[in-house]
């Protein structure tokens, strides 16, 4: 039984949740470290998994409901919050029926769906409850610093690169929403761009390959994004007072201002994964306020219909695609997830 003046977690899919390590995905372990939350109920697929959960955390919340209907699930519980762990291909339906059940807050893991049109559907779901979407750097401390002091550090910006793109899709969604935050959150309004189809066997590339694109501003700025370059996004940053270099997953960043070059001090994250509890703890004060999360349905649009222009874009031979003219039903599979 949930304690008194907390919110009722309900979580679907907890196949990466059957440890108590508070690492990426392990959202039971990120909703443990908020006390004003209590996870109730759990669905998934597989009667072994949901078994291995309870285990997991019965000295935390007892034995906990579990279900292998997630629309029983949602019915019996009557959850605050829904926090959502499954496939993309279950998303646009899950969400939905979050919402109509009466859920009061959402936190979604990425990618978010499978086309455009699911996309809008959740969206719409969502209208009038928040949804705080898993891409950590809105809450990572180096990336939230660098983006107060952007303007001091190099003033208005002109340009951006972004080094590293490893798919379109599954992970791409945490580079454009990482760039489009470095450049103050503008509106994308176009995309040219490139598949990289490679000549590899890796089923994961053919499902999801990565890509090289322009994406252009509505405040008139393009910034390019590439595949090429190291592990994890990097950034270089040009601006009207100066070039910045953002490296490693922001770990190291470089300023370079008229004649002068120096190395920047960025604050650490130093929790094995700070934003998972980080964004739980936004979730539950939007909740509280009626307010939005640091990464909410606007945030998810862009950063999910960036990926698909890309994909349209290189349909047509890298041409210059306006996100509003993007095909909504163009399907781009997902990775097998789990909780199929």
């Amino acid at each position: 039984m949930a304690k008194e003046n907390t919110l009722r977690v309900a979580v679907a899919g907890c196949h990466r949740m059957l440890l108590r390590d508070l690492t990426h995905h392990n959202f039971a372990a990120a909703f443990r470290a908020i006390s004003e939350t209590e996870i109730v109920g759990v669905f998934d697929y597989g009667a072994e998994t949901r078994a291995e959960f309870v285990t997991c955390w019965q000295d935390v919340w007892g034995d906990i409901p579990t279900f292998g209907n997630y629309e029983h699930m949602l019915k019996e519980i009557k959850p605050d919050i829904l926090c959502i762990a499954t496939r993309q291909t279950m998303h646009a339906d899950q969400i939905e029926g979050a919402a109509a059940a009466g859920v009061r807050g959402i936190l979604c893991d990425k990618p978010l769906a499978t086309t455009l049109t699911e996309m809008d559907r959740i969206i719409s779901a969502c209208a009038d409850i928040p949804l705080c979407f898993g891409l950590d750097r809105r809450w990572s401390l180096p990336y939230r610093h660098l983006r107060r002091d952007m303007s001091d550090l190099i003033g208005t910006i002109t340009s951006l690169v972004a080094y590293g793109l490893p798919n379109t899709i599954n992970h791409g969604c945490h580079w454009y929403d990482a760039l489009l935050g470095l450049l103050g959150d503008p509106e994308p309004l176009w995309v040219s761009g490139l598949i990289d189809h490679g000549d590899s066997d890796d089923e994961r590339r053919k499902l999801d390959p990565p890509a090289r694109a322009q994406i252009g501003m509505d405040n008139g700025v393009v910034a390019y994004i590439t595949m090429d370059g190291g592990k994890g996004p990097s950034f270089q940053i040009t601006g009207k007072k100066g070039h910045l270099s953002i490296l490693s997953d922001a770990t190291h960043a470089h300023l370079c201002r008229e004649d002068t070059y120096q190395s920047l001090s960025l604050p650490t994250d130093k929790d094995p994964w700070p934003t998972g509890p980080a964004m739980v703890r936004d979730l539950v004060q939007a909740i509280k306020t009626g307010g939005r999360t640091a990464c909410d349905i606007n945030h998810v649009r862009r950063a999910t219909e960036i990926g698909f222009a890309i994909h349209h874009s290189s349909k047509q031979g890298g041409a210059k695609i306006a996100l509003s003219d993007v095909d909504r039903s163009l399907r781009v599979e997902s990775y097998p997830w789990g909780n199929e």
